[in-house]
């Protein structure tokens, strides 16, 4: 019978670094100016942003030699370009003749030069001067072959493009280390981008690396999500790293918040039948509940299209892994997909940011859509989506989590001007939250 065959041997829960940390804090005060002084800003410029690893975008995006994306950040724009060998360069982009702007478009194509639009100076795909106009007139001689854009360090990990404004950063898996680990068993280098959002949000980017740290907001902000995930601290695993990175997850069954966690939730319900599990057969025991998915996922996934279930451990079947990446970036893993988050600091202003979220996921055999925060979506790399977010806000459901979050980093922001904010009073399961701060700390005060 197809329900007795024998299954794959089950996977260790929760592949970990072994240095992985029980959440503590030293006690650095955290207070309202780290958010809004522009002289903070200005700290974390020189200090952290220009010593860190960025997301540039994604290889996907340069398919073929002379692909390029350009990506702002606060007042440098950097061009990433595919190589003739394959590989990925990055550079400033800026024209060494009289500092114009090479590219002025967020992604296209050349045919082997990039031509600056203000005197025709062409430069190769490796960032060196090739042709210029009158290149007798220079007292120095031909700057051909002499000259060479600014090129940054760039490197590559599960499909994304990362730059570093550092001339010699820590190198890139050891800098994310120990998140290649805890995400091998996901193909990311495969996985399409299915949605691409950028929102300007009267915000400090700092907002979303402290709302991913912790769960403690969920019942407050998002309680849709309780009857199916688990966000109370006695249940969740809290990690932290010595790279400054942290790992959250949380169980995919009823909030044990709840006083009738047990009883069985018409949404957690939903999720059990649609796996084949009769919901009446876990009433009065709704948590045992997970357990009994993970194995319905683990045999009847491959066919059913989910072939790369095969690779997940049971947990990985089932759970919420929140990996929060210092300093701006989160991943957020679940059985259908991986959530990506970014936050980073408007060029100018503190009290603004943009919020990036970008949704991947691995091809469903037999399937051509995937179901989306926006509906159904092609499996196809998606084009850029723009918006303020008071527009977004006006034109998106309120049952959207995002603009429960930003509506929230938006009030917050206001706050944290008020003189009647002397620092934060953080709980136990926020310990991560004081973490981050202190590692963005430990970078503005030189130990890092």
């Amino acid at each position: 019978m197809a329900d007795t065959l024998d299954l794959p041997p089950a996977k260790p829960g929760y592949p970990t670094h072994p240095d992985a940390q029980k959440p503590a804090a030293r006690g650095d005060v955290i207070t309202g100016d780290r958010y809004w002084s522009r002289e903070f800003a200005d700290r974390e410029w020189e200090h952290m942003w220009t010593k860190v690893w960025h997301v540039g975008g994604r290889t996907a995006q340069l398919e073929e030699a002379g692909d390029f994306i350009t990506h702002d950040f606060r007042h440098e724009s950097v061009l990433m370009v595919r190589q003739h060998d394959g590989s990925i360069k990055a550079f400033l982009n800026v024209c060494q003749h009289r500092g114009n702007l090479l590219v002025n478009t967020d992604e296209g194509g050349v045919n082997g030069q990039f031509t600056c639009p203000y005197h025709n100076w062409k430069w190769g795909l490796d960032g060196m001067l090739e042709e210029v106009q009158d290149p007798e007139d220079f007292p120095k001689g031909d700057p051909c072959g002499k000259l060479k854009l600014h090129e940054l360090a760039c490197d590559t990990w599960g499909g994304f493009i990362f730059f570093s404004f550092n001339p010699d950063p820590k190198p890139l898996l050891d800098y994310l280390d120990p998140a290649p680990t805890l995400l091998a068993n996901r193909d990311l280098d495969n996985w399409v981008r299915v949605v691409r959002r950028k929102l300007r949000v009267n915000t400090n980017w700092k907002f979303a690396s402290d709302n991913f740290n912790e769960a403690y907001h969920i019942p407050a902000v998002h309680p849709q999500f309780m009857p199916m995930i688990d966000d109370h601290y006695s249940t969740t695993v809290f990690e932290m790293y010595p790279s400054g990175h942290n790992r959250m997850i949380e169980k995919l069954q009823p909030s044990s918040r709840y006083e009738d966690a047990q009883q069985m939730k018409p949404l957690w319900a939903q999720v059990l039948s649609e796996w084949d599990i009769d919901p009446n057969d876990y009433d009065g025991r709704a948590q045992e509940g997970r357990k009994a998915l993970q194995e319905a996922r683990r045999r009847l996934g491959p066919s059913r299209g989910y072939k790369y279930f095969e690779n997940f451990t049971d947990d990985e079947l089932t759970d919420q892994l929140h990996h929060t990446l210092f300093p701006n970036l989160t991943l957020t893993g679940t059985p259908e997909g991986l959530h990506v988050f970014r936050t980073e600091p408007d060029a100018d202003d503190p009290n603004w940011s943009t919020f990036d979220y970008w949704y991947l996921v691995p091809k469903v055999e037999g399937q051509t859509e995937v179901a989306t925060l926006y509906g159904m979506r092609p499996y196809e790399e998606a084009e850029l989506e723009t918006d303020d977010y008071a527009d977004y806000e006006a034109n998106i459901a309120q049952g959207d989590f995002l603009t429960q979050d930003l509506s929230l980093a938006v009030t917050q922001q206001r706050g944290l001007h008020s003189m009647g904010f002397k620092g934060a009073y953080l709980s136990g399961q926020e310990a991560r939250v004081a973490r981050f701060h202190e590692v963005l700390n430990d970078y503005l005060e030189g130990r890092r």
